[in-house]
């Protein structure tokens, strides 16, 4: 079969385990992933994180952040050289790369997180680096996009925004997550939100427990 990977557009909205946990959902779903880390995400990700995430050496540094837990654990999860083969890195300066053409073959597009400048970029049908312009592409062949917005409080213009971008198709799934599951660590509410982008992907993954309609199941399990 030919490769079909998932884009994952990381953005500079703090937020980096996000990103973290939707790649290793995709990972373990035996999904193929190419990844876009953009200029000011590295700098979100060096403060959130410590880490220096290199062009030169991206496949040391992405296993060092898939490994990290959301509390800023290092080695929280393992992350093998086959998890790591599933993954191409575009550099985001990298306008050639193979997502920039709707010919190259892709399942869709999720940004996250998502910060209001990018956002407005792609809302507006910007092309300022490879994300952007993945994004545009996604748009233009009617492939799924989901934005995973992350910012408080959200204004007027960025609502506008976001409204144009569900119109134009995208899934706008805000980076808030939810209580009902039982969290009792901060992975569990990073992982609530990871697992509604997948959902919003159609993608498998059992990185939340889902509402089954038992009122108080939540605190039972995390009691």
């Amino acid at each position: 079969m030919p490769r079909r990977p998932w884009v994952v557009g990381v953005s500079g909205a703090s937020g980096t385990p996000y990103a973290a946990s939707v790649v290793r959902g995709l990972l373990a779903a035996g999904e193929a992933v190419d990844l876009i880390v953009s200029r000011a995400s590295r700098l979100t990700l060096l403060d959130e994180t410590g880490i220096s995430f290199r062009d030169a050496h991206w496949r040391a540094d992405l296993r060092e952040w898939l490994a990290r837990g959301a509390d800023g654990k290092p080695g929280t999860f393992g992350v093998t050289d086959a998890d790591l083969d599933l993954v191409r890195y575009w550099p985001a300066g990298d306008l050639a790369a193979g997502p920039s053409s709707g010919s190259y073959p892709v399942k869709g597009m999720l940004i996250v997180p998502a910060s209001t400048a990018c956002v407005a970029g792609v809302a507006l049908g910007l092309s300022k680096d490879l994300l952007q312009r993945v994004a545009s592409v996604t748009l233009k062949e009617r492939r799924r996009l989901v934005v995973a917005v992350r910012e408080t409080p959200l204004n007027g213009q960025t609502l506008r925004h976001l409204v144009t971008l569900d119109e134009a198709g995208a899934v706008v799934v805000p980076a808030s997550p939810a209580f009902y599951a039982g969290a009792t660590h901060i992975q569990d509410l990073v992982d609530f939100v990871a697992g509604r982008v997948l959902d919003a992907a159609d993608v498998p993954h059992r990185l939340y427990r889902r509402w089954e309609g038992e009122l108080g199941s939540g605190s039972k399990e995390g009691s």
